[in-house]
């Protein structure tokens, strides 16, 4: 063999070294993807309460809301599940379906009085097109007059009485002068094509109570969130949903957000996760990586039985080291074990608050109030 070819052998040699050296650093490189055939969720949808936005989905305060994210420590959970290494598991309820009912509580009444029964269709007919004043949602329901039960206007039905409400608080504030006069005038055309008088609670009165309602709802409201932060590789869209998927959380309504969904039929989700949406909806989805993500729980709409926050907690342990990641605040300084414990223990006293006003958290009342 001459020098010549001997030469030309090695350069060959050479080459395919930095040939394979640069495939298999940009593989590396590279975000991390699913496996093939376990993507078990993967056309599975996040439930929403019904008419009303998804959870946690562009949430707006009204007054001073109290939000706790990223807090300084990680204690252990209450969970045995927390600690044994197993994957999370939505709890496993009945389903109970909870129709939305008009709630003294939260909503300022109106009486509607036809002079004669009016059918469920001429009902239908003349609702207002849309059921919002303002910021505030409102609801009409008539009495039926065989069994007595008050319910959304159906057809078939009979209706001798109506009454609607209007949401006097909600996180884009309290019921003001301008959004209690829109529902009025709605309600009085509504009564007015039926034949009906409609009696309505003093304005002033309104408004007062809608204020004392937002303060108490602004001192007890409570989002926990914890962002996630990749040590190393980036991960893809699929891998992300892979590993989320094997602890029940499915895609969600939206780009950018992954559910895990509630125990109960139209319940919001137990727990989101959240990342840039622009990557979600990017022309090569597994070439686009992530970094970072969030995971939110947004406390007054979960029952405190099912347990939310340890999951919350659980979840968070769990996804950072399958994900090869790090808990940071949303300050990015790193969340270290012990002051999770002081979250748990604040929130036991939220929850106690929140039922002595017969708002306890997971109710009908409580999710349309904090929403």
């Amino acid at each position: 063999m001459t020098l010549t070819v001997a030469l030309a052998i090695l350069a060959g040699l050479v080459l395919l070294g930095l040939v394979v050296h640069s495939t298999w650093s940009a593989s590396k490189k590279g975000p991390r993807q699913p496996v093939p055939d376990s993507a078990e969720a993967a056309t599975r949808v996040e439930p929403t309460l019904s008419g009303e936005p998804a959870a946690g989905a562009g949430v707006e305060g009204g007054g001073a809301a109290v939000t706790i994210e990223g807090a300084d420590g990680f204690a252990d959970t209450t969970s045995p599940a927390a600690d044994d290494g197993a994957p999370l598991v939505p709890p496993v309820r009945p389903m109970i379906r909870r129709p939305g009912r008009i709630d003294a509580l939260i909503d300022a009444i109106a009486a509607i009085r036809p002079e004669a029964p009016v059918t469920g269709e001429q009902a239908i007919q003349h609702l207002p097109p849309t059921r919002r004043a303002g910021a505030k949602p409102f609801h009409i329901e008539g009495q039926n007059t065989e069994s007595g039960d008050w319910e959304t206007p159906r057809a078939g039905q009979r209706y001798g009485e109506f009454q609607a409400g209007v949401q006097m608080a909600n996180r884009h504030g309290a019921l003001n002068e301008i959004e209690y006069s829109e529902f009025v005038q709605k309600i009085e055309a509504f009564a007015e094509s039926l034949g009906a008088m409609a009696d309505f609670p003093d304005m002033l009165d309104v408004v007062a109570g809608a204020r004392e309602l937002d303060a108490f709802a602004s001192q007890h409201d409570a989002q926990l969130a914890v962002v996630m932060r990749a040590n190393s590789v980036a991960w893809s869209v699929g891998y992300l949903q892979q590993t989320a998927g094997r602890h029940g959380f499915v895609p969600g309504a939206v780009p950018g957000r992954l559910a895990m969904p509630g125990a109960e039929e139209g319940a919001p989700p137990m727990l989101v996760l959240s990342f840039d949406s622009q990557v979600a909806l990017a022309d090569d989805p597994g070439n686009a990586a992530l970094r970072e993500m969030t995971l939110s729980l947004d406390v007054p709409q979960t029952a405190a039985d099912i347990e939310p926050f340890a999951a919350w907690q659980h979840a968070a342990r769990m996804l950072a080291d399958e994900l090869d990641a790090t808990l940071v605040d949303d300050h990015g300084a790193p969340i270290t074990l012990g002051a999770f414990t002081a979250i748990g223990q604040e929130l036991e006293r939220l929850y106690s608050a929140l039922e002595s006003h017969d708002l306890a958290a997971g109710s009908a009342a409580a999710r349309r109030l904090f929403s």
